[in-house]
């Protein structure tokens, strides 16, 4: 499935919030006759972070067509939300413990002012050095301890496989892959990449604030609208059947 996150508070239903997990319920309560239809996602994304690769999953209680029910789904999302494909999957499947390998992508527009562009992606003026930034971006590769870059969990330990950093004239893109993330924790990467790409901080910095018992550079964060959840892979598993 595939979002535009700026206008919802978030992936996950918050009482009085608008969120994306929130009305595709609604959207699944309408076209089901009324009854709540709990959906379970590969990824919790945060208030105006965007997808590309979102994966759910839920029962239907009924004998549908798989064609048949993706047209009534997508007939009643609204405008920035749609569902790209719907299969069937094993009764009580859950993406999000399935999933072993999470991409995000961060986009910046590294050029003057320009509203369309800084939708989904953060404006930076300064001319940021890029290679630098994927130099310093190596740090994280590995298996860590990220306490430093994200919210507290009892189990803060995650492996990021690749972070590549890429100038196009100028948009930077900042990709980011592992098997899971704390929370707002690429987000936290990203704005320490800021800093070595404005020459505000070295690889050095990065290693210690990674080593760091406190968060990193006094938690700075980078804003939502330039990240996006571009696709969750799943471990296979052998061919079953069940509702979608």
């Amino acid at each position: 499935m595939e979002y535009d996150g700026t206008d919802f508070a978030g992936f996950q239903a918050q009482p009085g919030r608008r969120t994306v997990q929130g009305e595709l319920e609604a959207a699944l309560a309408l076209i089901g006759g009324g009854d709540r239809i709990r959906i379970d996602g590969a990824g919790r994304t945060d208030a105006g972070v965007h997808a590309l690769g979102q994966l759910i999953a839920f029962s239907w209680p009924r004998e549908t067509r798989v064609a048949e029910l993706e047209r009534s789904i997508v007939a009643v999302l609204p405008h920035d939300l749609s569902v790209e494909i719907i299969g069937k999957v094993p009764d009580g499947y859950q993406p999000r413990y399935r999933a072993i390998r999470r991409e995000y992508r961060y986009t910046i527009w590294n050029g003057p002012r320009s509203p369309l562009r800084e939708r989904y992606a953060l404006g930076c003026r300064e001319v940021l050095d890029a290679e630098a930034m994927e130099k310093a971006a190596q740090v994280f590769v590995g298996r860590h301890d990220f306490s430093a870059f994200g919210g507290r969990e009892r189990q803060p330990i995650r492996t990021v496989y690749a972070v590549r950093v890429r100038r196009r004239g100028r948009t930077i893109t900042i990709d980011v892959v592992g098997d899971s993330f704390l929370r707002q924790m690429v987000r936290s990467i990203v704005a320490a990449l800021l800093r070595i790409g404005r020459g505000e901080a070295t690889t050095e910095d990065l290693e210690a604030a990674l080593r760091s018992p406190g968060r990193a550079f006094a938690g700075a964060i980078a804003p939502p609208q330039g990240l996006t959840l571009r696709k969750v892979i799943l471990r296979r598993e052998p061919t079953g059947t069940g509702r979608g």
